[in-house]
């Protein structure tokens, strides 16, 4: 145990002789976890048992210093604990065997896929878990976990064979990348993809990767980045040598969170020869991604997006030109969809005769209400199966916006199941092939979830992440529940968090005051989540955090929320606002703020706030805070900006403050346009008007009259929102004597995502706000 000490002499040496959970100090005791050296509580010495015998040795120290000291040792633990929760993140099911010739009795082999984050060590682990349940009709009857959890640390990409007794792994290893086959004995095959020198990294994102076997096990698919000239080829920078005569030629990557992403091939692995080749007969205005196989194995399905006349960010944007292809190996290449569109999420039903997909439009909101498309392999038609909700009445299905899982289909290839927000929630819903018919797959045990999200859908079983914004990630499962009965699912609990946090949470939905409607979208209303501590034994008031979503297409569900949860921990309420514009609540209330950013958005929170402060008398409407990130930045600052004397306080990550000045160095040039409401194309040249028209939008106009004190935390990789908007403010500030503090991580990007710097993020937020609002 650490010694800790909180007047002006500190422990340099403590001999406890029997075994308290204490650290003794000149005339204070303090109580504490000896496994985590977290301070729980603080007592006068006098007031402690006497059986404690303590020799201690003391050393001068500053009252100042050893509270920080103390106050950052606790704010370091809360977030410490709640962020090292895992996630799941995947599931794959095999079917292990039958139990008879003819009983419905079988073993199933759940194998999923978790992330979690080791703050001490500064990483973000990967693990993966598996379970056995023994399953009658359907009926899950017992279920074991198969040992302890497995380190994948390391691994890029990771998949199992269809038939469940092989898996592959792309890893890297020793300046090499390589293929892994593994069985039931061991490795039963190895390529060094390096060496084999067809291609360049290979591609591990969300956007373009892939790892798909083919339907004999003989075959690997991924993707990788083209093979370029010259000794920079595989440096993954974004720029690299394109030819050998001149070294200095820029290469276009896809933008933020893809960078050194610019060519993507298909890439065939054949296992019995031990070779890679690249697919031949991909248009060469597209780049492919997100492939598949057919169900005989003979062609690839595969995303193709238009790079021409030049690449935009790709990362959180369902907006870009893009269609569904199939290309068999001889190269011959078909479009299955429309070529004017932006499509996503290709999933081949079991039966290998239906193709779904997601399409949305071309530039416009970057995420949107999407289309579910169905395509018929055999007879090669299109039909819209589940079209965009433009509006919808609570309660009621608000139509999809995300990903479908990459296994969505029932065993019958009758249904579709996904997840999609929901107001403030994110719900479980299957869709029938032959009607189009939406139905939520709800249950009353999941009354205590706010968020469902399916991982997978595999031989009619479901994989699920559930949590709330008290409850860290669970993982669930249930069978495919009959059509006529929809909650007749049984749920049971595998792994994860079975734990709830003291602290409660409420989802309310608000509606604009008549001055504040948009007339062209009247009657759309939008959601906030409040996050209360614990009511103490004392009669205090608590300060308020409003916590901004960027995007601003984008959602809070009602999660687990790592920030929120420890800021409510450390005695903040928080209130989560899904403003006009955030997904969940139809295509109208996204449409509705194009060309109203900085207006509409602002008067959304401002109002959420007042709505807070007047039904809930436990909040300090003295006390009041700002924070967010990206567009969420971007409303903070017009927030303190155009409310001065409301807030005491506010944190900005990465934030947007000049429009203007931003449109020659985002990646996503086309959101600078379309946010102010003006078209897009990609010949478009600014003119004043435009320009004029985004400075008005900006937070920067109303710098003058900021008086709250402002921490600023700024990527200096970041593609989307130049770092260089957060000093634009810095220096504003600094210029009228307005207090600004400024934190710059200087190899991080636009999501601030590496575990070390989320840490200190946190604790500098936590710091700023105790300051600002006399949280003594």
């Amino acid at each position: 145990m650490k010694p800790s000490c909180l007047s002006s002499v500190a422990v340099s040496k403590l001999n406890i002789y029997e075994s308290e959970p204490i650290t003794v100090c000149w005339n204070y005791l303090l109580s504490a976890n000896t496994h985590t050296d977290s301070i729980y509580q603080l007592r006068p010495l006098q007031e402690w048992p006497r059986r404690v015998r303590c020799h201690y040795t003391v050393q001068e120290r500053p009252l100042e210093m050893m509270m920080k000291m103390m106050e950052e040792g606790v704010i370091r633990d809360v977030f410490k604990s709640y962020n090292r929760y895992p996630v799941p993140t995947s599931a794959f099911i095999t079917t292990e065997k039958r139990i008879g010739s003819d009983t419905k009795t079988q073993n199933l082999t759940v194998s999923t896929e978790w992330s979690q984050c080791d703050v001490d060590r500064g990483i973000r682990l990967r693990f993966s878990q598996h379970w056995n349940l023994q399953c009658n009709e359907n009926t899950l009857e017992k279920f074991v976990c198969l040992g302890p959890s497995i380190n994948t640390h390391g691994e890029l990409l990771s998949s199992r064979s269809p038939s469940g007794v092989r898996r592959a792994v792309i890893r890297d290893g020793m300046g090499h990348q390589y293929l892994e086959v593994w069985g039931c004995s061991g490795l039963e095959k190895s390529l060094d993809l390096t060496a084999l020198n067809k291609h360049g990294k290979v591609y591990e994102d969300a956007q373009f990767a892939c790892l798909a076997w083919s339907p004999c096990e003989g075959r690997l698919l991924y993707v990788a980045e083209k093979k370029r000239a010259g000794p920079s080829a595989n440096d993954g920078g974004s720029l690299s040598v394109l030819e050998e005569e001149d070294k200095n030629v820029y290469v276009e990557d896809w933008g933020e969170g893809l960078v050194g992403k610019s060519t993507p091939v298909l890439c065939v692995a054949n296992l019995t020869k031990g070779e890679v080749n690249l697919c031949p007969g991909v248009p060469l205005h597209v780049s492919p991604g997100q492939a598949l196989w057919t169900g005989d194995g003979k062609a690839v399905i595969f995303m193709g997006w238009w790079h021409e006349p030049f690449r935009l960010g790709l990362k959180f944007c369902s907006n870009r030109r893009s269609a569904v292809f199939s290309i068999d190996l001889k190269g011959n290449c078909e479009l299955l969809s429309c070529d004017s569109g932006s499509v996503m999420s290709p999933r081949l039903s079991p039966d290998s005769l239906w193709l779904v997909y997601l399409q949305g439009q071309v530039f416009g909101p970057h995420q949107q209400c999407l289309r579910t498309m169905l395509y018929d392999m055999k007879n090669r038609t299109t039909s819209v199966l589940v079209d965009v909700v433009r509006r919808a009445e609570k309660g009621q299905f608000m139509g999809v916006y995300e990903p479908l899982p990459l296994h969505c289909w029932s065993s019958d290839s009758e249904r579709i199941f996904f997840s999609s927000a929901c107001e403030n929630s994110k719900m479980l819903h299957s869709v029938e092939r032959r009607t189009g018919t939406v139905t939520p797959v709800q249950d009353t045990a999941w009354n205590e979830f706010g968020c469902v999200k399916l991982l997978a859908v595999i031989k009619d079983l479901m994989v699920m992440s559930c949590s709330a914004p008290n409850h860290p990630p669970s993982l669930k499962v249930g069978f495919v529940p009959d059509r006529k009965r929809v909650q007749s699912v049984q749920w049971s609990h595998l792994g994860g968090a079975n734990t709830y946090e003291s602290f409660d949470w409420e989802s309310m939905i608000i509606t604009p005051t008549p001055e504040e409607e948009n007339h062209q979208f009247s009657g759309i209303s939008f959601g906030a989540m409040l996050l209360k501590p614990a009511r103490s034994f004392k009669a205090v008031k608590f300060p308020l955090v409003v916590f901004i979503h960027g995007g601003p297409h984008s959602h809070f569900a009602a999660e687990w929320n790592v920030t929120a949860a420890a800021l409510t921990k450390l005695g903040f309420a928080v209130l989560m606002v899904n403003y006009r514009g955030s997904t969940g609540f139809g295509q109208d209330a996204i449409d509705s703020l194009l060309g109203n950013i900085g207006g509409q958005d602002v008067k959304d929170v401002q109002r959420a706030v007042l709505h807070v402060l007047q039904s809930n008398k436990t909040l300090d409407p003295d006390r009041v805070a700002v924070m967010g990130g990206s567009h969420g930045g971007f409303l903070a600052c017009h927030l303190i900006g155009q409310y001065p004397e409301f807030y005491r306080a506010c944190a900005a990550r990465n934030p947007v403050i000049n429009a203007a000045t931003l449109l020659g160095t985002s990646d996503i040039t086309d959101w600078r346009y379309s946010s102010v409401g003006l078209e897009y194309s990609f010949d478009q040249l600014p003119t004043s008007q435009a320009l004029t028209t985004m400075l008005d939008k900006s937070p920067i106009v109303h710098a003058a009259q900021i008086r709250t004190p402002v921490l600023l935390m700024l990527g200096g990789k970041d593609k989307r929102v130049s770092p260089y908007q957060g000093l634009e403010l810095y220096k504003a500030l600094k210029s009228r004597n307005s207090p600004v503090r400024l934190l710059w991580y200087d190899s991080e990007g636009h999501s601030l995502s590496k575990v070390e710097t989320q840490s200190d993020c946190f604790l500098n937020v936590a710091l700023w706000f105790k300051q600002h609002l006399n949280m003594n």
